[in-house]
């Protein structure tokens, strides 16, 4: 991040209509190039790249990334896991965060208030790969205390766009 940008200059409240446009346009299409963003955004190629650049540099953009489709890759069902954590041990609070972070199967993993203390967002090839997983790996992990899995019949919406109005 770029050292002379403070704090409070990272206010959503410093983005004006141009700025969410820019984002709006790089979260729907995150390959376009500038001189379509900038058609797109109605600014000069110039001014639209450094607008782009002065986002990126403070942080509004995290990163680029491709999304893949699970299905076509094998990967058919997804589930959503609440987990509970032995009460009292920190230090295995600790591992299991480490340790969820290294697991491929799972996409997203929350802290959580509630009956549950983590909800993952998890992906197997088949309901056999999905409860080998839980019950061998996710299950095993130091200070799990218990492990419930709903698993996805239908995806309604995927999206990672944020609402920028």
């Amino acid at each position: 991040m770029n050292a002379d940008i403070d704090d409070e200059s990272l206010h959503p409240s410093s983005l004006d209509r141009l700025d969410r446009r820019i984002l709006a346009a790089l979260q729907a299409n995150g390959r376009i190039s500038n001189q379509e963003l900038a058609a797109q955004v109605h600014l000069s190629p110039a001014q639209s790249n450094r607008r782009h650049k002065r986002l990126e540099a403070m942080g509004f953009i995290k990163r680029y990334e491709a999304r893949l489709d699970a299905d076509r890759l094998g990967l058919g069902v997804t589930a959503f896991v609440h987990i509970t954590m032995d009460r009292g041990q920190f230090k295995e609070v600790q591992k299991f965060q480490r340790n969820v972070g290294k697991m491929p199967q799972v996409l997203e993993c929350y802290a959580v208030t509630g009956d549950f203390d983590y909800v993952c967002k998890v992906v197997a090839r088949d309901l056999k790969a999905l409860s080998d997983f839980l019950l061998g790996t996710l299950a095993q992990l130091p200070g799990v205390n218990g492990v419930r899995s709903s698993v996805c019949l239908n995806e309604l919406k995927n999206t990672g766009a944020l609402p920028l109005d």
